[in-house]
């Protein structure tokens, strides 16, 4: 893992990110005003425990005297003079690594014009161009054919230049939508980026106060304080430690914890997670110099050759769009890991909605396909029998660029009909909706990570959720206690303790917490005080304050670098304990912890009178009895404080910790209360309404959980439902040999509702148990909430993992999908309403879009057989695909949610994404548009008593007639679109329709444009004027789409028994074992393939067929990169989409990133 100095050279170099050293000078410059160059400190950070401190030794004497060298100090750490910090920084680099250079307008202007159908409507529309400007000799023309005359005089023949015109610019215009998307998505997503990199604040010491900084500010010298779930956002020497346990595995790919001490191995680094413990450090590298940095720099650096290298740069992308932050700097190392880990990882699933998308799209692009092809092949045909057999004609050499120019034309009309058969808005509405959910969702307190968790919540069925901090308010107060044998209701006042107790029980909580936690005065006048740090403990701090006690003197006579051990927290020993050395030389031992636990290890307590008494088993029952299970059952947390003396001599071996902390003295048992929160109750009943069942997974015992889920609506007295504990819980569902087995675990789930004393690993064996359950013919879509460090492996292995954005350590942000940025569970509420918007906002766009398409394809494809001409023609299939596409999707995609979306039970995964009802819509309203366009086809000239437009010759002046079609065409689109609204058969469409100005601005300016376009588009869109009475027609015809959809709507789909569902979810048995190891390369070539819109429908058409699955199995996916993917953080999910190409095909190629090399901190998947 080490990299030479030499080569981190070559990589600063690399990334230009140093003042520039005038010959050297600066550099010898800088040293001098620091005692130790960065090459020192670089060098010193490449070793590892007994090396370093050999290092340390050599080179500066002790860590003490490296820390004078930088000029900070262990206990007051640097003064907070800008200038000295500027200097820091221009020596020894800032904390963070430039990002990669974003994409210029021009290249995605150049992506965008990647898209296959538009290189042939150039194509086609290039030829036209050129084919219109060559001017037969003469007028031999006349025996060219039937369609070559006609009422063709010369400024018709002249204006032949303008359809290829008009094709080039329609083509610019989608040109220049989509990449103007794409950079506006990539300014967001860069903007908020760096919003949140600004969040990410960590502890350093600066004037001797603890404050917390933005990461990126960190510099060189600084005394960092480090505690359990913290994520190391630069490298450093340890100074002072507890306990500290860290886990490298992000850098060393080692899983096991290592420990660090100053006196075994001080060495910190950068992107690795604190698992237990806390400590100071001193900062000694940042930004591009840490070792995360140095990896990510020689990323960076590889990769402007590997971009010859096509094949590579696809793999490295991912890995550097992710571009290093301070906050994730573990990204890097895993890199390499994960290259060697990719073959035997399982994947993740595809989000449910991409899956059934991708399947439709492929099905709707191959039937466009095959209908194009038709459409050329009977025009063709039918042109060469009609010239040459018919009419017995010879192939004229003259004639020869006449027969060419209807070719073309023929060839236009094929590639109109499959622009319009393949729904490319369908990618676009997908993100769409998601981003637009995904930013409304910050306001209601859900940070996003991963765009499809979005989608995902609409389906959730379950949620497990923490009690502490999500369902309560996470303020603890401590409201019972019992001290000398007295059981007080509530605070005693302090003459009522015996004072020798009470100085106890001042001492044993105040040391014995940890020294970050504290209580603040409150923010604003009047409000409560601020609880920083653990709220256990701040509880037990605010305990003192109340028995008009402070803890503050107490930790300034002795502070953390004075005690003598201490054993954290942690979700085995649940307790925590701190050995303190006497005046007399003797040592204390503090402990507290659940009170279960710790009262069997207790053999004496403080009875009536202050002195200790003998606390017998059978003591303890009793205690039980009355004291601890009647708090218990009012909800309340029981933690016990207790203490035991050690002679000095001999001094007691502290590494063993089961003959240290035994044999306790019980101080007090105080029952501590985590009040509901208000607003909990109701979001619980609205989830059940909604047919998702909350669970609650917490480590507190029975009786107080039991009480928390009476309190919120969990459990409902008389219901049948199980509440058990972890040890209980295990025992049922393990067999004899203790292995899990899957139908004891479906036994069980169905009817708990709570898990009480859960392990970590019990709630990650019940998510998973619930998921891979098959009991139910749903398979279960769980969401998980969690705060813990420990929690890391069940929100990786729910779908939708939410984590705590206040309570929550930086391992369980790094795990989840969403940041509930008020840790409230009724944001999760609110999550699950976007979701299911989502998911029916993509259904109300399909409802509408297929309708067009079938009716445009039909259209386009009959007519062309009939009258050998389009009705529609190329231009304006374009704007009917503009309008129908971008525009709709835009104005469906962004309905906001309505608290009638609660009130049905989830889709779930194998629904189908065209229900029956929008079938009968979509079929109902094509049968409507279809009858009115062929009746004013063939029989139109006469009702309107207008010229017929049909066989015109090949430059004829556009018709009124083909232009009442186009118009009657867009107008019931138009309307249909507002019908599209409602995907439920509901009978009010325009319900809430003023709550979305969106949606109206675009119906009111596409109807805008089209009356420009009718009477002013001429030429170019083939169109001629119409009057006041054709146009009220027109508006007639299409006003009538509403009428009809009120007819739909009264049909009841139950009757319609030949209707069938499209758009299924992907089967899970359709994927065979060959299919899933296909190798690497192949998905890659796969992938870039569906890369691009619509490549699909060209090439590799066949290949689809046979792997309609491995679509599932894709790794990365090259567009939209981050946009629906697990990432691996909240940052990464905004970076990542520097690699966006063509937007609009999102969904073909989302696929799963679970093993992507880009997301190198996502799944570990356990």
């Amino acid at each position: 893992m080490s990299t030479t100095a030499t080569m981190g050279e070559m990589a600063n170099s690399a990334v230009e990110f140093y003042p520039k050293r005038g010959g050297g000078g600066a550099e010898t410059n800088h040293a001098g005003d620091f005692g130790v160059t960065l090459e020192e400190l670089r060098s010193l950070m490449e070793l590892r425990g007994p090396e370093a401190l050999q290092k340390i030794q050599d080179s500066f004497g002790d860590v003490e005297s490296l820390c004078q060298r930088l000029k900070s100090s262990t206990s007051d750490g640097l003064s907070d003079n800008p200038t000295d910090l500027e200097k820091r920084r221009q020596a020894f680099g800032q904390n963070f690594i430039p990002p990669k250079k974003a994409k210029t307008f021009l290249q995605l202007v150049w992506e965008a014009l990647q898209d296959v159908t538009l290189i042939i409507l150039e194509i086609a529309a290039i030829i036209s161009l050129g084919l219109s400007f060559y001017q037969p000799p003469g007028h031999e023309s006349e025996g060219c054919g039937s369609g070559s005359g006609g009422g063709e005089d010369e400024g018709e023949a002249e204006a032949g230049w303008i359809e290829g015109a008009a094709i080039l610019l329609s083509v610019i215009c989608v040109v220049l939508v989509t990449a103007f998307n794409d950079w506006s998505k990539e300014k967001q997503f860069r903007g908020l980026q760096s919003r949140i990199e600004l969040e990410q604040r960590f502890a350093v010491v600066r004037n001797g106060n603890v404050i917390q900084i933005p990461v990126a500010e960190m510099v060189v010298g600084d005394m960092a304080q480090v505690k359990y779930g913290d994520l190391l956002p630069a490298d450093g020497v340890l100074i002072q430690g507890n306990d500290l346990k860290i886990d490298e595995s992000a850098l060393t790919g080692e899983s096991d914890h290592v420990r660090k001490s100053v006196d075994k191995d001080p060495m910190l680094l950068s992107g690795t997670h604190v698992m237990e413990g806390s400590g100071r450090m001193l900062v000694t590298a940042v930004g591009v110099n840490s070792q995360s940095g140095i990896i990510f720099t020689l990323l960076g650096a590889g990769e402007g050759e590997e971009e010859k290298k096509e094949k590579k740069a696809k793999k490295q992308d991912g890995a550097v769009a992710m571009e290093m932050q301070p906050l994730k700097s573990a990204e890097g190392g895993e890199v390499e890991e994960r290259e060697k880990k990719k073959s035997n990882v399982p994947k993740k699933e595809k989000s449910v909605l991409q899956g059934k998308l991708t399947k439709l799209a492929v099905q709707i692009g191959k039937a466009g396909l095959v209908m194009s092809a038709i459409t050329v092949i009977i025009l063709v045909l039918y042109f060469v029998i009609e010239t040459f057999v018919v009419e017995g004609r010879s192939w004229l050499p003259e004639c020869t660029p006449i027969y060419v120019q209807y070719f073309v034309k023929f060839f236009i009309i094929g590639v109109t009909v499959l622009v319009v058969a393949v729904p490319e808005g369908l990618p676009l509405a997908v993100t769409i909706s998601l981003a637009y959910s995904v930013k409304k969702m910050m306001k209601d307190n859900n940070l996003v990570r991963h765009l499809d968790a979005c989608e995902t919540m609409g389906n959730a069925t379950a949620i497990c959720s923490d009690k502490t901090g999500t369902l309560t308010t996470n303020r603890m107060t401590v409201v019972q206690s019992y001290i000398n044998d007295q059981h007080f209701r509530e605070i005693p006042d302090p003459s009522q303790i015996n004072p020798n107790t009470l100085e106890m029980i001042v001492n044993a909580i105040s040391i014995n917490c940890a020294y970050t936690s504290k209580i603040m005065p409150p923010d604003m006048e009047g409000g409560l005080p601020k609880q920083v740090g653990n709220k256990t403990e701040c509880g037990l701090l605010g305990f003192l304050l109340d028995l008009k006690r402070d803890y503050a003197p107490v930790r300034e006579q002795i502070p953390e670098e004075k005690l003598y051990k201490v054993y954290t927290f942690n979700s085995v020993r649940k307790s925590m304990s701190t050995v303190v050395q006497m005046p007399d030389g003797s040592f204390r031992l503090y402990s507290k912890g659940a009170s279960e636990i710790l009262l069997k290890k207790c053999s004496s307590i403080l009875g009536a009178n202050g002195e200790a008494r003998n606390f017998k088993p059978r003591d303890r029952d009793e205690m039980v009895k009355k004291v601890i299970e009647p708090m218990a059952c009012e909800g309340l947390r029981t933690i016990c404080i207790a203490y035991r003396e050690f002679s000095c001599d001999p001094e007691p071996d502290w590494d063993n910790e089961a003959e240290i902390v035994t044999d306790l003295t019980c101080i007090s048992v105080v029952g501590i209360e985590d009040p509901v929160r208000p607003e909990v109750p109701e979001a619980i009943r609205q989830c059940q309404r909604a047919g998702i069942t909350v669970r609650m997974v917490t480590g507190d015992n029975i009786n107080t959980a039991r009480a928390i889920a009476t309190k919120c609506g969990i459990i409902q007295p008389g219901d049948d439902f199980l509440c058990m504990e972890g040890k209980e819980f295990n025992r049922r569902i393990r067999n004899e040999k203790g292995e899990i087995e899957q139908e004891r675990i479906d036994k069980i789930w169905p009817k708990l509702r709570v898990l009480a004393r859960s392990s970590p690993t019990d709630k990650h064996t019940l998510v998973k148990g619930i998921i891979d359950s098959t009991v139910l013919e749903q398979r279960q879509v769980v969401a998980v909430t969690g705060d813990g460090t420990n929690d890391g492996p069940a929100l990786k292995k729910a779908d939708v993992g939410f984590a705590m954005g206040i309570a929550g350590t930086d391992v369980a942000k790094e795990a989840s999908d969403i940041i509930l940025t008020d840790d409230n569970f009724s944001s999760i509420v609110k999550a699950v309403m976007w979701g299911r918007n989502v998911y029916d906002s993509i259904s109300k766009f399909l409802q509408f879009q297929l309708t067009v398409n079938v009716v445009a394809v039909i259209v386009a494809f009959t007519g062309a057989c009939i009258t050998q001409d389009s009705p529609l023609k190329a231009v304006q299939m374009l704007w009917v695909n503009l309008i129908m596409d971008t525009f709709a999707s835009l104005a469906l995609a962004t309905e906001p949610p309505t608290e009638a979306l609660l009130l049905r039970k989830p889709y779930g995964r194998n629904n189908p994404l065209i229900s029956l009802t929008m079938m009968k819509n979509i079929l109902g309203h094509g049968v409507y548009q279809l009858v009115i366009i062929f009746t004013l086809l063939f029989v139109g000239e006469k009702i309107f008593n207008i010229d017929s437009g049909r066989n015109a010759p090949l430059h004829s002046p556009p018709s009124e007639h083909y232009t009442i079609i186009f118009n009657t065409f867009v107008l019931m689109q138009l309307f249909n679109e507002i019908n599209a609204r409602k995907i439920h058969g509901e009978r009010n469409v325009f319900d809430g329709i003023f709550g979305n100005p969106i949606f109206c601005s675009i119906v009111l300016g596409t109807f805008g444009v089209q009356i420009v376009i009718v009477q002013f588009g001429g030429k170019p869109f083939s169109c001629a004027p119409l009057n006041v009475e054709q146009w009220l027609w027109c508006l007639f015809v299409g006003v009538g789409e509403l009428l009809w959809g009120q007819v739909i709507a009264t049909v009841p789909t139950s009757h319609l028994k030949c209707l069938k569902e499209a758009g299924h979810g992907p089967g899970m048995d359709e994927m065979t074992e060959d299919e899933l190891a296909e190798d690497e390369e192949e998905i890659d070539h796969a992938e870039r393939e569906l890369r691009r819109g619509q490549i699909l429908w060209f090439r590799g058409l066949n290949r689809i067929q046979t792997q309609m699955e491995v679509v599932s199995t894709f790794k990365r996916s090259g567009s939209f990169q981050g946009a629906v993917r697990r990432r691996s953080s909240v940052l990464s999910q905004l970076h990542d989409v520097t690699n966006i190409s063509t937007p609009t095909h999102v969904v073909l190629s989302t696929a799963n990133a679970s093993v992507a090399p880009g997301n190198a901190g996502g799944e570990s998947v356990p």
